[in-house]
């Protein structure tokens, strides 16, 4: 084992562990160095650093959002391109449907991919609602039909879709009671005055005759032993009672159903 070189201080490292490379030379002054407020000036320029690496992120990432929803937008315009009868007439339609089919490969990529809503409740964070259709059997506010179609990017919404939802189906009206007529209330008129069967109203009957009679012994010995003739009223037959309660019936319920919705 060699020995260490006289010149080098006690403690120094050997040449050995330097492995034939000279030591890195102090530069001058660097024991005067304030470690404190260097290290404090590199925390400084480190978070000048960070807070504008963020904001080109932020800047690029809008630039990108910006171009993903003009994509989205040429996407529109070759769906209603195909549509078009005369460039379909021409043989155009396959053509248009394979570049769409490659731009929206192309957004897939991207992390772009269609909303698919139908049947779902509107959520106003995804949709925009731009009409009602009468579905029966249908909850309110479902989801029936798309006009634009919405996207998602990432876990953003990169457009809101364009949708009809289902309206709520109309309330049922309720039945009004029919008005009573003139000839139910001239029936129930009549009920009134009929006579109930059971009640005797006594009426007596005097002839004029008898009345005018000259005064000779004869005559007012016949008036006076004539028996006094009461007449019992006709009662009313049971179909014509039966009709006047079924009239005087319904003319209470129609009263009391008016009522009822004027305190409504």
């Amino acid at each position: 084992m060699t020995d260490a070189p006289t010149d080098m201080p006690a403690g120094a490292p050997t040449a050995e562990l330097f492995g034939g490379h000279r030591p890195l030379e102090i530069p001058p002054g660097v024991e005067e160095v304030d470690l404190a407020a260097a290290f404090g000036r590199l925390l400084f320029r480190a978070s000048l650093l960070g807070s504008k690496l963020t904001e080109q992120k932020q800047a690029a990432r809008a630039e990108q959002r910006e171009l993903l929803g003009i994509l989205v937008e040429v996407d529109d315009a070759l769906a209603a391109l195909g549509l078009d009868r005369e460039l379909v007439a021409l043989g155009r339609g396959a053509g248009l449907e394979a570049t769409r089919r490659r731009l929206l490969g192309q957004l897939a990529k991207a992390r772009v991919r269609p909303m698919r809503l139908e049947g779902m409740t509107a959520d106003p964070d995804l949709t925009e609602i731009v009409g009602t259709e009468s579905r029966p059997g249908v909850a309110p506010e479902t989801v029936v039909r798309t006009v634009v179609t919405g996207f998602f990017w990432e876990d953003e919404v990169l457009r809101r879709a364009q949708v009809v939802v289902a309206a709520p189906e109309p309330d049922p009206e309720p039945e009004t009671a029919p008005e009573p007529s003139e000839a139910a209330e001239a029936a129930e008129a009549e009920a009134t005055e009929a006579v109930e069967p059971g009640t005797p109203e006594a009426v007596e009957a005097v002839e004029p005759e008898a009345l005018e009679a000259p005064e000779t012994p004869e005559a007012t010995t016949a008036v006076a032993t004539a028996p006094v003739i009461r007449v019992q009223p006709k009662a009313a037959p049971p179909r014509a009672r039966r009709r006047a309660k079924a009239v005087a019936q319904q003319a209470k319920e129609a009263q009391q159903a008016q009522q009822a919705k004027r305190k409504n």
